[in-house]
């Protein structure tokens, strides 16, 4: 049961979006990686891709990432989401919390990602 799954990367930066795809497909070489540069974008794409992780930067411009993540979770109840931010604050901990996402402190390292999807596999 080898089925190719899809990730969804949001994130306003270009290269963050690329270090998360590289990192993703270094683990998971079948998988597809998608990505939007704003929330608004993710919420448009999010529905036809059924996503099984969406990775969410928390400051963007528009729709930041908490107001996206919480719109994701109600279109993509299925979906583990993920919120990437270097604000590590306890109100932006405490509000991933009560949406039901998780949160990866960035940069973005191949080691964070890789234990991440590791988790999924456990679900």
């Amino acid at each position: 049961m080898n089925e190719t799954k899809t990730v969804l990367v949001v994130d306003d930066s270009r290269v963050s979006r690329l270090m998360a795809r590289q990192f993703i497909l270094s683990a998971r070489p079948g998988w597809t990686v998608d990505e939007a540069a704003t929330g608004e974008e993710a919420i448009a794409k999010a529905g036809a891709l059924n996503p099984v992780l969406i990775l969410v930067d928390v400051n963007m411009p528009g729709m930041g990432g908490l107001a996206a993540a919480e719109q994701l979770r109600a279109s993509c109840p299925g979906a583990h989401i993920s919120l990437l931010t270097a604000n590590v604050q306890n109100a932006t901990r405490h509000r991933a919390s009560e949406l039901g996402v998780g949160f990866m402190e960035k940069p973005i390292t191949e080691t964070r990602i890789h234990a991440l999807i590791s988790a999924l596999d456990t679900d």
